[in-house]
């Protein structure tokens, strides 16, 4: 039997679901619901299913095995809570929340209903970030270098702070997960960010440029930088340095030793990858192909969020556990 899947928000990330899981035989997409009536619609008419405007009469009509929850990190209500406690299982687009209050209580509606859950940090997902990993494993990492530098994204909820959280919440927060991923959970931030050159664009109150000092529990450092005054694509990576080696993780990896420079190409689909990790979780009850579960992305939203309210104070953030 196909799992029925459906979907909150229905915008250019859950398009990028979308596709690869209308290929796969055992997976049905049923219903589509966004605040925007001729979106829904589209989505219904693309794959054959129904459209709403309202996540609760979706979740009340239909029946689902999963949700897909792919909505601006500022606009999540209650669909996750809702879907748990009738059994769905959640896939849900980083990041996750703004705050972390509202976020605890969907991970306890999470582990009370003992669903799957499974959180769109697909750079774990790559064959090259993997290996990154098996490289590094039992060495001692000193530094890390992060980077997320570019312009700003079209979308008009980007550029509102509390809709957005601000880029180190909604973009950067991949590097601070790569950064967990691969290094380890982190201890303490202090943070400074600043509005410099885009004070001529309408509507914007985010920060242009930052930079966060992190704490790992394991005794490295690290920085985190981001801007999003660039009017081109420019650094989106996470540099990691050890006595004997430095690994440079973006789209592909780049391991350096002495004498020795390596490229590892990513060969991994990792949109299918990581949809079909979550399908074949549903199906067979076991969860180890999911590399970010919801109480995992938790620890990431922490990280950001303790940026900005370092930035906010000018004082170092304890991360919150």
């Amino acid at each position: 039997m196909a799992i029925r899947v459906g979907f909150v928000g229905t915008g250019g990330i859950a398009r990028a679901h979308m596709g690869p899981l209308a290929k796969m035989k055992d997976v049905k997409l049923v219903a589509f619901c966004d605040v925007q009536a001729d979106r829904a619609q589209a989505a219904a008419n693309d794959f054959k299913g129904a459209a709403y405007t309202d996540h609760r009469e979706m979740l009340e009509r239909e029946d689902l095995q999963a949700l897909y929850v792919c909505v601006p990190p500022g606009f999540h209500t209650d669909a996750e809570i809702i879907a748990a406690k009738k059994g769905i299982h959640l896939f849900i687009e980083k990041p996750i929340e703004l705050s972390l209050e509202k976020a605890r209580k969907i991970e306890a509606a999470i582990e009370k209903a003992g669903v799957i859950s499974s959180v769109g940090y697909h750079w774990r997902y790559q064959d090259s970030t993997r290996a990154a990993k098996k490289r590094l494993a039992n060495r001692t990492i000193a530094m890390v270098l992060g980077y997320w530098m570019g312009g700003l994204p079209g979308v008009p909820w980007w550029r509102v702070m509390a809709q957005s959280g601000g880029q180190m919440v909604e973009q950067t927060t991949h590097i601070f997960d790569l950064a967990r991923y691969l290094v380890g959970d982190v201890r303490r931030v202090c943070a400074k960010y600043a509005l410099r050159v885009m004070t001529d664009v309408p509507n914007l109150d985010v920060p242009d440029v930052g930079s966060v000092v992190l704490e790992f529990e394991n005794g490295a450092v690290g920085t985190i930088s981001n801007c999003c005054c660039l009017n081109f694509g420019y650094r989106v990576e996470l540099d990691i340095v050890c006595r004997d080696l430095v690994i440079e993780v973006g789209g592909a990896v780049r391991i350096i030793e002495a004498g020795k420079d390596e490229k590892i190409e990513s060969k991994t689909d990792v949109r299918f990858a990581q949809n079909r990790a979550f399908i074949d979780a549903i199906k067979s009850g076991k969860r180890e192909a999911i590399e970010s579960d919801y109480s995992d992305a938790l620890k990431t939203l922490a990280v950001s969020v303790g940026a900005n309210k370092s930035a906010e104070t000018g004082k170092p953030v304890e991360v919150e556990t």
